[in-house]
């Protein structure tokens, strides 16, 4: 008897991390749906690859991200893996930033992910499945930054929203994880990811791919990791040990 292949929906995917996530879950063998906001030149790439599960949404608006699991759960019956790849970024001192630099931050990485969340709880738990949300290396060091304050406080606040949902969830047996990028050059990354310098300062010896990543998601939407909820998975290569 053949089982039925799990949905999987990536948010931020119609390019950089998200789309090769959704690439991989795609070869895995997932019904794999993806999101698209503003990108609408992509689109028709998208729908080769991922035809029929194609969606535009503004997950800043909760009523968006309502509608968008009530579509996805209506093409495919289902809702087993969530992954939230949405979060503009922000570089520079604290010294000349704008409020307005905050509110972006706060509303992209963190605002998104309440709203996503809060629409596809019921799917997740009916499903037993989970969540993995992006965030940034060093999360759990706490650490002064020079450069992404205010980015990384945003992520911040993400870390301490999931490992919330993360116990919360445990009990309808839905587990939720993030995973964290360190310097990870693609054709959409900031350009500060390209610095020669940084680059020499990674233990590992390279910097990371978007294949890196993905493999860590895929750990992390499998039955491998059951008994992992709560936790921020680093993909860096050493980056800030």
């Amino acid at each position: 008897m053949t089982s039925t292949p799990p949905v999987s929906l990536v948010t931020g995917s119609a390019r950089g991390l998200g789309l090769a996530v959704a690439r991989a879950l795609l070869r895995r063998g997932d019904r794999v749906h993806v999101v698209w906001r503003s990108s609408r030149a992509l689109v028709a790439n998208l729908e080769r690859e991922f035809e029929g599960r194609v969606h535009q949404a503004d997950l800043e608006d909760p009523a968006a991200a309502h509608a968008l699991v009530e579509r996805v759960t209506a093409t495919d019956g289902r809702l087993d893996h969530l992954v939230h790849a949405v979060g503009e970024y922000v570089s520079g001192p604290l010294e000349g930033a704008r409020a307005a630099d905050l509110r972006r931050m706060l509303a992209s990485n963190v605002e998104t992910a309440f709203h996503v969340f809060d629409a596809a709880r019921p799917a997740l738990r009916r499903a037993r499945g989970d969540a993995v949300f992006f965030g940034c290396a060093g999360l759990d060091t706490l650490r002064a930054r020079r450069e992404t304050a205010l980015y990384t406080a945003a992520k911040n606040a993400l870390f301490v929203l999931a490992r919330s949902w993360a116990l919360e969830e445990a009990p309808h047996g839905v587990r939720v994880n993030l995973v964290s990028p360190g310097v990870v050059p693609h054709e959409h990354a900031a350009a500060d990811t390209l610095d020669a310098e940084r680059l020499a300062r990674i233990p590992l010896g390279r910097a990371g791919t978007p294949d890196d990543v993905a493999h860590a998601v895929l750990f992390l939407a499998s039955p491998a990791a059951a008994h992992v909820t709560g936790v921020d998975l680093a993909v860096t290569g050493g980056w800030l040990l």
